[in-house]
């Protein structure tokens, strides 16, 4: 069986695609650098990270962008002909009511851990860019189209356009193929695909949140007419139907299903494995109960497909109802090896885990050599900054789990600040850090957490030995977060009372909605962007 979800923690939106017996996903990323993770799996049971797919400035430049900005809805595409990789992204600049700054680029390598090409520019009309390479080779790019006009505003569509490799851009009008298969609407997260001489457009409708679902439609013709499935939405966590418009907002916490295990499901990406059977990646989330806060943010989850006689999809269990425990393909189990719960920077690159908000990791800030078996971070601007932030982390994937780090640090200005970070966004954290206070002329430990935007300060700072090693940890227990220090990494005390972790979450945020929780380590030096923290490892460990 398949437990979900399969690639816990901040996972949305994933695009899934089989290379002989090798299965890969991809997933959103928003803000976070580098973008994109590849993950690989050969039994559709078990996953490993194995890659991100964007690593520099060339190919991803997010300077200034707010929370929940950047990549959205990446799609991978694998042209089984000619062997060549593509990849489609959205980077978000701005979103307001009325307006989505963005563009679409394309990207292709015929090695998937290869060099890629310089990105091509696409469009800007919308978001979620997907490409089909058709039987004889033409190439088609859909996406979804943002009406500005007030009177359009409900009319959201999916638009199909060809791309022509002569010219390196798309060619002709974009064709509206679809306004949505429901009335769920917010139609978005588009994929065609082909079998049996038909062609299928998946869709993700109903707001990514608790009324989520995949619709699906045909055609004969990739222009259309597309005609929906009698079936419904064909996977969801809210299988009662209803209608929203776009003045309904995308998180219906009124559709909330207490009968379904994983909610907000939705969003699909469809495979077929080399046993002739069909699986569905999708998104879902956790939330936390009574508070109802994803901390986790959206997740991975796959769901065992089927098709009906009358050559529509639909679960193999009979349902539309998104599932926990999953029947597993009929494939060889490939497990892989534990993951090291210690980062112990032995490396001179850091570990594929590893993501930063905006910034490339660069060794003018974040220095795995000139220390042997250490890190080095050098101190730059607040963890509120949308610029230059020195903070490495990784997603938090359980509800249960502990992160340590060792920290040697001699800060000497109030402005120096390193330590421990449980981080949703530049707008909500906590943080557990060593720093300066000039009145008494010593070495302290102290902790804030930032919500939305405020300050506030937890428990009472404590004079620390000068120069001395210090041990941080963060510990998540289901909606609390417990600070804790020790001098001598044996004996841990608590650091002020434990904290409301369910702040860190999508439906508690005011900026920005779709990304998730991270853990990891900082330094900050907002004096005079120079001092630099030493941080000898990081553990993170799952408890439960």
């Amino acid at each position: 069986m398949i437990r979900n979800p399969i690639l816990p923690g901040f996972n949305p939106d994933p695009s899934i695609i089989r290379v002989e017996n090798d299965y890969y996903i991809v997933t959103s990323t928003f803000e976070w650098m580098p973008g994109i993770p590849l993950y690989h799996s050969r039994d559709l049971i078990h996953w490993r990270q194995v890659d991100n797919l964007l690593k520099t400035k060339k190919y991803l430049d997010m300077t200034g962008e707010r929370p929940s900005r950047g990549v959205w809805a990446p799609a991978l595409t694998h042209d089984e002909k000619t062997k060549r990789f593509y990849l489609v992204y959205s980077n978000v600049h701005n979103q307001t009511r009325s307006f989505f700054d963005v563009d679409n680029f394309l990207i292709w390598s015929d090695d998937l851990f290869g060099v890629w090409s310089d990105p091509i520019y696409l469009n800007s009309s919308g978001f979620d860019p997907s490409l089909f390479i058709d039987d004889d080779g033409s190439f088609w790019l859909v996406n979804k189209d943002r009406d500005f006009r007030p009177e359009n505003v409900d009319k959201r569509s999916i638009v199909l356009q060809r791309y022509d490799w002569d010219g390196k851009a798309l060619a002709g009008e974009p064709a509206v193929i679809s306004r949505g298969a429901t009335e769920r609407r917010f139609v978005e997260g588009a994929h065609i695909f082909k079998k049996d001489g038909l062609y299928y457009l998946i869709a993700a409708e109903g707001g990514t949140g608790y009324g989520h679902a995949v619709a699906l439609s045909r055609a004969k013709e990739i222009t259309g007419p597309y005609e929906s499935s009698p079936y419904g939405v064909i996977l969801t966590s809210q299988p009662k139907e209803f209608a929203a418009t776009e003045k309904t907002h995308f998180m219906m916490p009124e559709q909330y299903n207490p009968e379904a295990q994983l909610q907000k499901s939705g969003h699909g990406s469809l495979v077929e494995t080399t046993s002739g059977e069909w699986y569905m990646a999708h998104l879902c989330g956790r939330p936390v109960m009574p508070q109802m806060r994803c901390v986790l943010g959206r997740e991975t989850s796959i769901q065992k497909m089927e098709w009906t006689d009358d050559g529509w999809l639909r679960m193999s269990d009979g349902s539309n109802l998104a599932k926990v425990m999953v029947p597993a393909p009929n494939l060889t189990v490939h497990p892989f090896p534990p993951e090291n719960p210690l980062c112990d920077f032995d490396e001179a690159e850091p570990p594929v885990y590893f993501c930063t908000p905006r910034n490339e990791i660069t060794p003018d800030w974040a220095d795995f050599t000139s220390r042997k078996g250490y890190l080095r971070l050098r101190g730059r601007e607040s963890l509120s900054s949308y610029y230059r932030l020195s903070l490495l982390a990784r997603r938090l994937t359980s509800l249960k789990t502990e992160a340590t780090a060792l920290l040697e640090y001699a800060p000497t200005h109030y402005h120096h600040l390193a330590g421990i970070t449980c981080y949703y966004d530049s707008e909500s954290h906590f943080c557990l850090y060593k720093t300066y206070d000039e009145i008494k002329q010593q070495e302290i430990l102290a902790a804030y957490a930032f919500e939305h935007n405020a300050m506030r300060m937890i428990g009472k700072p404590l004079a620390i030995k000068a120069g001395a090693p210090l041990w941080l940890r963060m510990t998540v227990e289901v909606d609390k977060l417990h600070l804790l220090y020790s001098t001598d990494g044996e004996a841990y005390q608590t650091f002020g009372d434990p904290q409301d972790i369910t702040v860190l979450s999508d439906e508690h945020s005011k900026c920005g909605c779709f990304t998730g929780t991270f853990i990891g380590v900082f330094a900050q030096d907002t004096h005079t962007q120079s001092k630099w923290a030493d941080f000898d490892w990081f553990r993170y460990d799952v408890l439960e």
